[in-house]
């Protein structure tokens, strides 16, 4: 397999650039990942405090949406699951809805209430042999996107059985740089990227006027770039089994589970989507990384303004159908 690093320069007219802009970049940590801002603007401090608002955006985002914070509505709704409706702010109930979305498009292979069987699997080395099928089968008995019930006359959500749990670890992240890079434009940075944990959102261009560069990692050597894609007001996301695993009986199993089986999805190493915006290309991602090559293509070449690259465990890279193109004609 050869592949070519691509290095694109976009060329501008000199006078949109004439007045000097700063980069400001911050790393920190939030939802339990490493976040990275960078902010172009004219003023290095106003750079600086769009930062900071994007930062306090996403903390609250963590707040509210989380399964891991007691006091979040998440939460809540997981505490009473099959016993009463929860009310919840109207930001979750959408984000909610646009998840059940994804959940029908993918039949079910996307399914928020995934979050029951997270005892099962714990990818800090605590897991050390495979869960019994008995513990298979009543955890994956509790996934059910359509128990999820939703009420827009009064925003409530009310998980039918008990012991169901919802969670946006396949797409949460993805929302919070969503809405950082929305509080960003609202403090006047017109150019920007926010990497929240691997998923990148990039809009407008670097401080000299090219474009931004995202790299595409090697899933079995994740220091070496594959490829490197320009990228202008899009978002790209990667899901790649090669970070968090377990190693069980020898076999190797990471941490993107099928919601169907409850086991970790075989087949693939890495899959990497680009879309408009981070939060539809986290949930792809995932998505398709369950799916599998043939039928997660499918689905990524179905949907307008979607494109993606899947890296199979051969190590064969394959692309959806116009960036196939694209790279047939560089």
């Amino acid at each position: 397999m050869c592949l070519r690093l691509i290095f694109i320069c976009i060329c501008l007219p000199l006078g949109l650039f004439a007045q000097a802009k700063y980069s400001f970049s911050k790393d920190t940590l939030l939802m339990g990942s490493a976040f990275a801002f960078t902010a172009i603007h004219e003023s290095q401090s106003k750079a600086q405090a769009a930062v900071e608002v994007a930062i306090a955006e996403v903390d609250r985002i963590e707040r509210l949406i989380s399964s891991w914070k007691p006091t979040s509505q998440t939460s809540s709704v997981n505490q009473f699951a099959g016993i009463r409706a929860v009310k919840v702010d109207w930001e979750l109930f959408q984000l909610i809805e646009r998840s059940q979305k994804i959940a029908q498009l993918s039949n079910g292979y996307f399914d928020i209430s995934f979050a029951s069987i997270d005892k099962l699997w714990q990818f800090n080395g605590d897991t050390v042999e495979m869960p019994s099928d008995e513990e298979l089968s009543a955890s994956v008995a509790l996934i059910d996107f359509q128990k999820i019930i939703l009420n827009r006359s009064d925003t409530t959500v009310y998980l039918e059985n008990e012991g169901m749990k919802i969670g946006f670890g396949a797409i949460g992240k993805g929302y919070a740089a969503d809405r950082a890079k929305v509080v960003m434009l609202e403090n006047g940075v017109t150019s920007g990227v926010v990497n929240a944990g691997g998923d990148v959102l990039a809009w407008g261009y670097k401080a000299d006027g090219r474009s931004w560069n995202v790299g595409v990692a090697n899933p079995t050597a994740k220091d070496e770039v594959l490829l490197a894609l320009p990228i202008v007001n899009q978002a790209i996301v990667t899901s790649g089994e090669y970070e968090k695993y377990v190693i069980v009986d020898g076999e190797r199993y990471g941490h993107i589970i099928n919601p169907k089986t409850g086991i970790p999805s075989k087949g693939i190493l890495s899959v990497s989507i680009l879309t408009s915006t981070a939060e539809l290309a986290d949930a792809l991602a995932t998505t398709v990384f369950v799916l599998g090559e043939k039928d997660g293509l499918a689905l990524i070449n179905h949907l307008e303004g979607v494109e993606g690259i899947i890296i199979n465990q051969e190590n064969k890279v394959l692309y959806s159908s116009k960036l196939k193109d694209w790279f047939a004609d560089e």
